[in-house]
């Protein structure tokens, strides 16, 4: 019984870390970005630890109704990027094409309009529902040392113990090995 438990732990084990690991190398491979998504302004289409995955393609391509990730502009004051459906395409007073963005939980467009500096941008393709949050234990410091630490401890301990009862086993021979060259 016991046996059987181990073995399935391990099996489940094994297959999470090969999911996640399928899902953030095999995506990368192919050419897509991925993003983790950490607010709720986009529930419902991507919900808060979803990963989503980009491609870049040509800024000129992009219409109204893509998701993009950018950068805010800076009278914004959002630090990092944010992932946003693309409310409106018109131009800016220079005339040079600009965006508006909103996401989709929110009941109002973002307040900034912006323009894309870069002759390609990243567009949403494809999403994976809450597999981010496990990504994103991953940056911190204290679960990976645990993930890393805990198996490498797991493995030291059952190497002490199979030493252990190797060394009790040659002592008994030993013993008995004396005993009958006494007697």
């Amino acid at each position: 019984m016991r046996r059987t438990i181990k073995q399935a732990v391990s099996a489940v084990g094994l297959a999470a870390s090969l999911t996640l690991a399928a899902a953030v190398l095999l995506p990368a491979a192919l050419g897509y970005q991925r993003y983790v998504i950490t607010s709720g302004s986009m529930s419902g289409t991507y919900d808060r630890g979803s990963i989503v995955y980009t491609r870049e393609v040509p800024t000129a391509s992009l219409r109204v109704g893509d998701v993009i990730t950018y950068a805010p502009p800076p009278p914004a004051g959002l630090n990092g990027l944010v992932t946003h459906r693309i409310a409106w395409i018109g131009r800016d007073r220079s005339g040079a094409r600009a965006f508006r963005t909103k996401g989709d939980a929110n009941p109002v467009g973002d307040p900034w309009r912006f323009t894309l500096d870069r002759p390609r941008q990243a567009r949403a393709a494809l999403h994976i529902p809450y597999v981010g949050f496990a990504l994103a234990a991953l940056g911190v410091r204290e679960v990976r040392m645990l993930l890393i630490g805990l198996p490498a401890l797991l493995i030291a301990l059952g190497t002490l113990v199979r030493l252990w009862r190797k060394a009790g086993v040659e002592l008994r021979r030993r013993e008995a090995a004396a005993l009958s060259d006494a007697g």
